[in-house]
């Protein structure tokens, strides 16, 4: 274990860190808010000669991921940021990029999406990408936003992977929010990414390859097959990853994190920071004498059901918290919350009562308060045996 210099960091500030630890060879980004203070404060160490990267300024978000695959494909460690409109303005290089197998590494400092124009949290963007085939990660703190960064780089460009990663933060309430942050020495972090070596590359004449090429009816399952097993044995490597940074940091990684949840009675699953608030909220009442609990899944994409469901199957009653609708989905539901019931269904959990809050869109705030009135519900659900609205809104106003 090495020891972590700690500093007062904003989240985006502390991405840019471990970018400038990183040195990626190739950096292609256009600027958006939450985002632009990640590839601002990096652009500075370009341009002092602090790192190496080629920092490529493009005209669109659209042509900012097009250049990462691009220099991904030719054998280049390639990193990127963005939020909202931007990643939807990456929608089809996204799937290029998982498609293709290539290992970029993408900060996405979540916000909402228009219309109505929102400059402030939500998980829309990240969520609606939920499906594109990269691997995601969810941070609570600036801390974990920095240490995600480092870890996604290991993560993408394992031999057995080879997959892109999004590491995903709250905007504003982490992006610009500032809190003590360790940053491991430089050395450390660059030894723990060690140097990149593509398994293929444009650029290898002696050794040619094609890629992008036109796949018609004959082999584009074969290859989607392919892709969706690759995702499906992900979570070894995220594992064995999260572990080794451990050591190396002495901060925990794990893939899910639980408070309470020895003896839970009611439970609340977020993502994100407002995980920090309901741990909050959970460990005052647990003083109280209640016996309520907080999961947290770290990752998102690959999906941990095993732990999630190990976790919350001996509740009395649990609450998924979405920031984000899946527009359509039964009830209007959120993309968590249904993940987590079909984990239930499929791995043989039944007659456990689970109630889904849409929250904090468009970066409204979540108090104490609110988090302590789902405690509440969940009990009233769990006496009365009645589910009541399986969707329920939080801080919505009457």
């Amino acid at each position: 274990m090495v020891t972590s210099k700690y500093m007062p960091l904003d989240g985006a500030n502390a991405v840019s860190q471990a970018m400038r630890q990183i040195d990626p060879d190739v950096v292609a980004a256009y600027p958006i808010t939450p985002q632009t203070a990640v590839v601002q404060n990096f652009s500075q160490y370009v341009a002092d000669g602090i790192v190496h990267t080629e920092f490529v300024a493009v005209e669109s978000e659209h042509a900012a991921m097009s250049a990462c695959v691009g220099a991904s494909a030719a054998g280049a460690r390639v990193m990127t940021a963005t939020s909202a409109n931007g990643l939807a303005l990456m929608w089809e290089m996204l799937y290029i990029a998982s498609g293709l197998r290539l290992p970029i590494v993408m900060t996405v400092v979540n916000r909402a999406l228009s219309s109505p124009l929102n400059i402030h949290c939500d998980h829309s963007d990240s969520m609606g990408a939920r499906d594109s085939g990269w691997l995601q990660l969810y941070a609570e703190t600036g801390q974990e936003a920095y240490d995600n960064t480092i870890q996604a780089i290991r993560i993408a460009e394992h031999p057995d992977l080879l997959l892109p990663v999004m590491s995903c933060q709250d905007g504003f309430i982490t992006g610009h929010g500032v809190e003590r942050v360790g940053i491991l020495p430089d050395e450390a972090v660059r030894e723990f990414v060690g140097e990149y070596k593509a398994k293929f590359s444009l650029l290898d004449v002696d050794n040619p390859i094609t890629m992008g090429a036109w796949d018609f009816t004959d082999y584009y399952f074969e290859h989607k097959r392919q892709q969706t097993e690759a995702m499906n044995n992900a979570m070894p490597i995220v594992r064995a990853v999260s572990e080794e940074y451990e050591r190396l940091s002495g901060r925990p990684q794990p893939i899910v994190d639980y408070f309470g949840m020895d003896d839970a009675e009611y439970a609340i699953v977020v993502l994100s920071s407002t995980a920090g608030t309901s741990r909050a909220v959970a460990r005052q009442l647990r003083a109280q004498g209640w016996k309520v609990g907080v999961v947290k899944p770290r990752v998102f994409r690959p999906f941990p059901a095993q732990e999630i469901i190990e976790a919350i199957k001996g509740c009395k009653a649990v609450a998924v918290l979405d920031r984000a609708i899946s527009f359509g989905a039964l009830y209007g539901s959120g993309p968590l919350f249904t993940d987590t019931c079909s984990a239930l269904y499929n791995l043989g959990v039944t007659g456990l009562p689970i109630v889904n809050y849409i929250y904090g869109l468009g970066g409204r705030d979540t108090l104490p308060s609110m988090i302590e009135s789902v405690y509440r519900d969940l009990r009233q659900v769990a006496e009365s045996g009645d589910r009541g609205a399986p969707v329920r809104y939080l801080g919505l106003r009457e």
